[in-house]
């Protein structure tokens, strides 16, 4: 976490290179420090996080759409921003101060709204906030975004869900895994994490796709295992983590030693961990929000 806080931008921005003042690595990065227990203005790193909620805040434009200057496929953004708005709403019951608290709420909406009038005709959602393609990647930063906002006791319609559901089911192979789109073939484990994830924030609990799914990870993507692809991976940790806890009983208690003792070996003598395509800030959030799941603190991973 020094390490993280280190990288914060003045403007409250997280994120470097073609990834800098990037509102998704920059909610990723908040969201690894609210899973220690910070909130805007609270807590030891209260006030990088209440900096990081500024930035994203001010990254709202008329459309909703939650985007900075640098943007790179800007529905990822929007998604993992959307999150963070959610878990700040509903872990300060509406933002803390008056004014921020009204702010979260304002934005969360039009996030919200955003999404919904966004998503495709098969029920996905793609790189671009326009209802013309979908991918299985996009697709679940959507659903978690929805989630969290509707935890956070924002109105969030059903059948939206409902059309995810349906386009997430259509994704899976029958080896278990997912595919990337409904048009392309082969199983990734990245992209089956957050399949069988995307099913879980969808409110659908005891299902065949989500035990197939959990056995294809669990078969090709156990932490520890060589033949593991590297392609990304602590995205693929992000999500993996969370069906896994959701799934619980054996598949957690294999999955949690393995994924714990990986990370822990990979976190770098100045306390980052490196991400190749993005950068440290991301591959340094991602690891501890995952290492920090079993503490429960972000709604959106209790139970």
């Amino acid at each position: 976490m020094e390490y993280l806080v280190s990288q914060q931008q003045p403007d409250g921005s997280f994120g470097d290179g073609r990834y800098g003042k990037n509102v998704a690595v920059t909610a990723l990065s908040c969201l690894a420090l609210m899973a220690d227990g910070n909130l805007p203005g609270r807590g030891t790193y209260g006030e990088q996080v209440r900096k990081g909620l500024e930035f994203v805040l001010s990254s709202s434009s008329e459309t909703g759409l939650l985007a900075a200057d640098a943007s790179n496929g800007p529905m990822y953004g929007h998604g993992f921003a959307t999150l963070f708005l959610g878990e700040v709403y509903g872990m300060t019951q509406g933002g803390g101060e008056t004014n921020i608290s009204a702010r979260v709420h304002e934005t969360l909406v039009r996030a919200c709204d955003l999404i919904e009038r966004s998503q495709n005709n098969e029920g996905g959602w793609r790189y671009n906030p326009v209802p013309y393609d979908a991918d299985v990647s996009v697709t679940i930063c959507e659903i978690m975004a929805l989630r969290s906002a509707r935890n956070a006791g924002i109105e969030v319609p059903k059948e939206v869900i409902d059309r995810a559901v349906e386009y997430v089911r259509q994704c899976q192979n029958t080896d278990g895994g997912f595919k990337y789109q409904l048009t392309s073939g082969f199983s990734a484990w990245p992209r089956s994490a957050a399949g069988v994830a995307s099913l879980y924030y969808a409110g659908i609990y005891k299902d065949d796709a989500i035990d197939r799914g959990v056995k294809y990870l669990l078969e090709n993507a156990l932490p520890g295992s060589s033949s593991v692809p590297a392609a990304h991976y602590y995205y693929g940790h992000y999500y993996a983590v969370q069906a896994m806890y959701l799934a619980g009983g054996d598949s957690w208690a294999r999955w949690w030693p393995a994924a714990r003792s990986e990370l822990l070996s990979r976190q770098l003598e100045d306390g980052s961990w490196g991400d190749p395509s993005v950068g440290p800030a991301y591959g340094t959030s991602m690891a501890l929000i995952v290492l920090q799941m079993p503490k429960r603190l972000l709604p959106i991973f209790q139970k």
